[in-house]
């Protein structure tokens, strides 16, 4: 047994902290596994694991030697990466981290059109907010990273588009309307420049703050909760594809009467944009913007 696939079956086994279900990802039967991992253990010459009915726990010396493991599973695959882009084909792992609301409303498109291309090549996706997208990125966790805003970033950026924002509600048709309704603004937790960019807005426009507030944790939720009719909302166009019934969008303008939009950046560090998955990855992007816009 190679050490590389003994430190495979360690990662999963502290991944799942629980025999069968390692036991079903690395294909083996339990007492297999089991055998293995005492002839491991005989190896470091120390207990990793102490199992009990809730499952298994880490040992101290456990958690030094999956550290250790875990350390060496991300060098192994830089190498892989390495060896991978010296090849014509494009193969390896593309891994993106991706501002929630775009992974939900924007990606999936692109991620097909690349999967359909590149067979070969495999995909680890975050999504998260902004500022978690750019902790994966400064943590070299990922290969690239697509934010919402404008990003403090030193590396390579690409921008990818714009979309603006609307005032979205079943009955409000235009924006003073606000004052005079009962219902309640919701909002969806989010950014803080998101989040101050709304508020900035909303004072400028109504010296006051809304009569009643309801605060989601996700967007969708204030989506489905505007379009039912239970209040108004603030989102941006990425989330509205047009097929919404019986729905008024009403843009939200600045101080020069221009549309409000958010900016959405693709960010990276130089060494990830040599690599063949994420050369083809961006290729890919920059076609669907192009169909996007003539559309």
């Amino acid at each position: 047994m190679s050490a590389l696939s003994e430190f495979h079956l360690l990662s999963v086994l502290a991944q799942e902290m629980n025999m069968r279900k390692a036991a079903e990802r690395l294909f083996v039967s339990q007492p297999a596994l089991s055998q293995r991992l005492q002839n491991i253990e005989k190896e470091w010459g120390s207990k990793l694991f102490i199992r009990s009915q809730k499952g298994l726990s880490l040992t101290p010396a456990g958690e030094l030697v999956i550290q250790f493991v875990n350390d060496v599973i991300v060098r192994e695959d830089k190498v892989r990466e390495s060896i991978n882009a010296l090849e014509s084909e494009v193969h390896g792992t593309l891994k993106i981290a991706v501002a929630s609301i775009v992974g939900q409303n924007w990606l999936p498109q692109v991620l097909k059109k690349f999967v359909n291309r590149y067979p070969q090549a495999k995909i680890s996706l975050i999504t998260g907010w902004s500022s978690e997208i750019l902790k994966t990125l400064y943590d070299d966790q990922v290969h690239i990273g697509i934010i919402r805003g404008t990003p403090d970033w030193k590396g390579v950026k690409i921008h990818l588009f714009k979309d603006s924002l609307y005032l979205v509600d079943t009955e409000i048709t235009r924006v003073e309307q606000v004052l005079d309704t009962d219902r309640p603004f919701i909002q969806f937790k989010s950014d803080s420049n998101y989040y101050q960019e709304i508020q900035d807005w909303w004072l400028r426009q109504f010296q006051t703050a809304p009569k009643r507030t309801v605060i989601v944790d996700q967007i969708e939720t204030c989506k489905q909760m505007t379009f039912n009719g239970i209040g108004y909302a603030i989102l941006p166009a990425i989330t509205l594809n047009g097929a919404e019934k019986n729905i008024f969008k009403i843009p939200l303008l600045d101080q020069q009467n221009q549309p409000i939009k958010r900016d959405t950046w693709l960010l990276g560090y130089e060494s990830a944009f040599q690599l063949k998955q994420v050369q083809a990855f961006i290729d890919i992007i920059k076609e669907h913007i192009e169909e996007t816009e003539v559309q």
